[in-house]
């Protein structure tokens, strides 16, 4: 019961006291002077009517004597009337019912009136007439009582429901602080800060709103420095303290993670010889100032061309890891980069003899971190020794279709929903219990069955996933294997579904009509939050509205704050692998030392904001002893391999 219910319930219980504490002693106080009436006005009535009968009664007139008693009677106050005639032991008698207007009968009933009588013996000297004698009629009491319990009852009604409004509207007035904390409550275990409660008047609640802004404060200021710490390791460990861009450190982790994804792009190397020229003449304040320079130009202008990561790996020597490219699209990209570096060295006024080379490798299918470095480097290189601007590797690998033949496949297996799939588990570190279950999706083409590994570059780049995503949840949710088994099933969208308003209507709709919304994840990638907020934030509402659960995948990748946790709020993360899948005994044990910090303050974050963690890319016991120690929720790895959904 509520605090105001209680209150309202205590006050509604001592009114009722009072009430019919007074109603009790309006009652008996009436009662009593009713019988006081009745025994007096009996009285009256005897010796007036015996004083009127005595000259009727000593002349033996006997008419006259029933006149005056009928006179008497027929006002309805006496129940009942006897005179008896001592000379000749006649009894004449007049009696009326107890009947009252307006008073119904089940009061009657109650007998509340006791029967008062008087008899007097008429008398003419010593002689003996005849005997009176005299029933009150409780009628008018009765009546009287009726009336002023009536009107005592509707009085008091009315002063009970005025009171009762006046009550409600005064509780809740004094109560609406409270009410205000405890929303504010709510909305800070949900991890969401609002501005500071008004102080009330009243004394004790006054303290509460003081506590709960108090208490909120530090919260918001803990979660806010846990952010802070985060990005304070991402800048101090993994950033170059000149260019301020990423480091090598960085760059391995992050190539690492994107290579074991999906996707599709390539990675360019490039290096600029003539900054040791500047280092030389000018001195490093000036060599510094133009990487600075250089730096912000590439962060502004380059990921507007095409998704990218920016990395500073030595004094000479920039990475371009393009995440989402085609061919066409990575020489256009090169051309900005040789144009923004041509531009500083303008603007560093270098007119010497030693200029800079960039060499280029596309991401193929099957390829290594190691081996993409490696073939970028060898065109790096190239270029070097042909004193070339830039330089391709010429990769040996030839595709097996066309994008134009890519294209009419995937329409035609997402028409006719040819997926097969894999899933997942994700198991809990508290219980070993299975968390839920992640989708693999496998076509067919040309009797061939192909990873999602393989093709989801080529829906990308086609710009195929909303219609893609659809399928796929379709055949989901068709499939009887998972359909009979009612597992919890997670499935990663798309970057078109989520910039899709079209999609998210549909999926809406879709989900509605599922008996059961809560056994879906959808999981978002965090680079999808960071480059499109609002398409984000409106279908994570989308997704927590009609009751599925949200995810965020590669959680912790980018270098940006993780504030948008606040706005998301989704109902896990899960870690991107360059936070965790890298951590071997074989790693220097300084690195190893800043990754599990770093690893650790991003994790915190998370679980400060009450979202659940889930480490990935965990691929033997022990290093899924080592991450246990990070105190995740749960975590995902081939230390528990995909099995096929029959």
């Amino acid at each position: 019961m509520t605090l105001f219910n209680q209150i309202n319930s205590l006050l509604l219980g001592l009114f009722l006291l009072v009430a019919t504490s007074l109603a009790y002693f309006q009652f008996t106080q009436t009662k009593t002077f009713m019988d006081s009436q009745i025994a007096s006005d009996l009285n009256n009535t005897t010796n007036a009517l015996t004083l009127m009968l005595k000259p009727h009664l000593e002349t033996g007139d006997v008419a006259s004597a029933e006149t005056v008693i009928n006179v008497i009677f027929e006002g309805g106050f006496y129940k009942k009337v006897s005179l008896t005639w001592l000379e000749t032991n006649k009894t004449q008698v007049w009696e009326n019912p107890i009947k009252v207007a307006g008073v119904p009968q089940w009061f009657l009933d109650l007998n509340l009136f006791e029967s008062q009588s008087t008899e007097s013996v008429i008398t003419n000297g010593w002689i003996q007439l005849a005997t009176l004698n005299l029933e009150a009629n409780p009628a008018i009491g009765y009546s009287q009582l009726w009336k002023v319990m009536c009107d005592t009852l509707i009085a008091l009604a009315i002063i009970f429901f005025v009171s009762l409004i006046i009550l409600n509207l005064r509780l809740k007035r004094i109560l609406a602080p409270l009410h205000r904390v405890a929303d504010q409550a709510k909305l800070i275990a949900k991890r969401e800060f609002q501005p500071n409660l008004a102080i009330p008047e009243t004394t004790e609640l006054k303290e509460v709103v003081l506590a709960i802004n108090s208490m909120s404060g530090q919260l918001q200021a803990v979660f806010s420095q846990l952010d802070k710490e985060v990005v304070t390791l991402k800048k101090g460990k993994l950033t170059d303290t000149v260019s301020q861009l990423p480091n090598r450190l960085y760059l391995n982790s992050q190539l690492a993670s994107w290579i074991k994804d999906p996707g599709y792009g390539g990675l360019l190397i490039a290096r600029l010889d003539w900054l040791e020229t500047i280092y030389d003449q000018f001195g490093y304040q000036v060599r510094d100032n133009t990487i600075q320079i250089l730096a912000k130009e590439m962060q502004q202008t380059l990921p507007a061309v095409c998704p990218s990561f920016i990395a500073r790996i030595s004094n000479r020597e920039f990475v371009f890891l393009v995440t989402k490219a085609s061919q066409p699209q990575l020489n256009v990209y090169l051309q900005k980069v040789s144009r923004l570096i041509s531009e500083a060295m303008q603007n560093a006024n270098y007119d010497g003899e030693e200029q800079f080379a960039i060499g280029g490798a596309i991401r193929t299918d099957d390829i290594t971190a190691s081996e993409l470095l490696a073939n970028a480097d060898n065109a790096l290189q190239h270029a070097l020794n042909e004193s070339k601007v830039s330089h391709w590797y010429e990769s040996v690998v030839k595709q097996d279709m066309t994008l134009t033949q890519w294209h009419t496949h995937l329409k035609e297996a997402i028409a006719n929903k040819s997926l097969k799939f894999k899933w997942h588990p994700s198991v809990s570190f508290t219980n070993d219990k299975i968390l839920h279950h992640e989708i693999y999706s496998i076509i067919t083409i040309d009797d061939k069955q192909i990873r999602a590994a393989k093709f989801m570059p080529y829906i990308e780049q086609l710009e195929l996933g909303s219609q893609f995503d659809k399928s796929l949840i379709e055949a989901i949710v068709e499939n009887p294997t998972m359909k009979s088994s009612n597992k919890k099933v997670a499935i990663n969208i798309t970057h078109d579904s989520v910039l899709d308003l079209q999609f998210h209507s549909w999926l809406k709709g879709f989900l509605k009509a599922q008996p059961d919304q809560s056994r879906f994840y959808f999981e978002i990638q965090e680079d999808a939050i960071l480059n499109h907020p609002e398409q984000s934030i409106h279908f994570a509402n989308l997704i927590k509205e009609v009751g599925a659960q949200l995810g965020i995948d590669h959680y912790g990748r980018e270098m940006a704050s993780l504030s948008y946790l606040q706005n998301i709020k989704p109902n896990y993360v899960k870690l991107d692998q360059s936070l965790s899948c890298d951590m071997s005994n074989e790693m220097d044990v300084g690195e190893l030392t800043q990754r599990l910090v770093l690893t650790r303050a991003v994790i915190n974050t998370a679980l400060g904001s009450g979202v659940d963690v889930i480490i990935t890319a965990v691929e033997d016991y022990e290093q899924l002893e080592r991450v246990s120690e990070l105190q995740a929720t749960g975590y995902q790895g081939f230390i528990i391999a995909p099995s096929d959904v029959n």
